[in-house]
């Protein structure tokens, strides 16, 4: 991304610079920009399958995405694709993917699902609910024999805390002291019920339960995300395993086309405020940065989603040889 106005160096007490504060209001833009644009995609038919969108949430992959280094791993969920464009994921692979073409991050074949780049370690989107933790504590078990010096990181939402692979996961990481994070979207949800109906305890009681430090956030302010998850990403390079619960917010259904009955008018109208990218406006401009100066990175954002779009709507379509590969049975 081309190089902004000039940005006040200041930050509030026990803050993040402005600049720093900039750069993930502009990571977490890019994210809504392009959920926005897979979402016309999806209605239009151009996206096989179904996708799921993480409206509101773009805060807690910005904030751990900032706090990770290259040769850190990620193992995300069905509603990843934040997470994937925040690890650094190509644009035009990653759209050239969502519309199944040959040359996509996946030759077309993971979808929305199943956004994987192990060249920079995304190891992949999955539509396995709770999936991803054992998946990270493979990760993170490598990192350990190698001495790679790199964290492993879980994204995984409320709706998986009954899920048996969770709990296997934190006790494996706990009593072998391995680099690795588990990073819980709590926005409430499990599908289409509210997580309280589906679990009799509370991520800080498992936590406590597999003796793994926890720490809560609010996971629609990407400044406090990335100030803690550069805390608990230091302690888990150290072998000190950590659990990090983001209270966010999902503003679309479980799935596109879901017509969210289940919830009440009133948390629909508390929405607006939780809105990640107006609490980051919210606070660039208590640093001095108006809001009319972050609209030519806005428009930046728009160009380079419609050029990798355009790209992709012209991408070549798999072959039957293509299709054939890697098919064992």
């Amino acid at each position: 991304m081309k190089q902004g106005p000039a940005v006040p160096s200041r930050a509030r007490s026990n803050g993040l610079p402005a600049r720093e504060l900039r750069a993930l209001y502009g990571r977490m833009l890019l994210i809504r920009r392009v959920e926005e644009q897979l979402g016309r995609l999806f209605a239009d038919g151009e996206i096989p399958g179904f996708i799921h969108l993480s409206i509101g949430q773009e805060a807690v992959a910005a904030g751990v995405g900032a706090a990770l280094e290259p040769r850190d791993t990620a193992a995300s969920t069905h509603r990843g694709h934040g997470h994937a464009i925040a690890k650094g994921v190509d644009l035009d692979r990653f759209f050239l993917e969502l519309l199944g073409k040959q040359d996509g991050l996946c030759r077309g074949r993971g979808g929305s699902m199943h956004v994987a780049d192990l060249s920079i370690g995304m190891l992949g989107a999955n539509g396995i609910v709770g999936a991803g933790l054992p998946i990270a504590v493979g990760s993170a078990i490598a990192h350990q024999v190698r001495k790679t010096g790199a964290v492993a990181v879980a994204f995984f939402g409320d709706g998986a805390l009954a899920e048996g692979a969770v709990h296997e996961s934190l006790n494996l990481a706990a009593l072998w002291k391995l680099p690795f994070l588990a990073v819980c979207e709590n926005n409430g949800w499990g599908e289409f019920s509210p997580t309280d109906r589906q679990l009799a305890a509370t991520l800080e009681g498992l936590a406590a339960a597999y003796n793994l430090p926890w720490t809560d956030v609010d996971g629609n302010d990407v400044e406090a995300v990335t100030l803690a998850a550069r805390h608990v990403v230091a302690e888990a390079r150290a072998g000190r395993p950590q659990v990090l619960e983001c209270r966010t917010t999902r503003v679309r259904g479980h799935f596109e086309g879901d017509p969210q009955k289940y919830r009440s008018t009133e948390e629909a109208s508390a929405m607006a405020a939780r809105d990640p990218l107006a609490i980051a406006v919210k606070a660039l401009a208590a640093l001095g940065v108006g809001e009319a100066s972050l609209q030519p990175e806005a428009a930046e954002i728009d160009a380079r989603i419609a050029a990798a779009v355009a790209r992709a709507r012209a991408g070549a379509l798999p072959g039957m040889a293509q299709a054939r590969a890697g098919v064992y049975a």
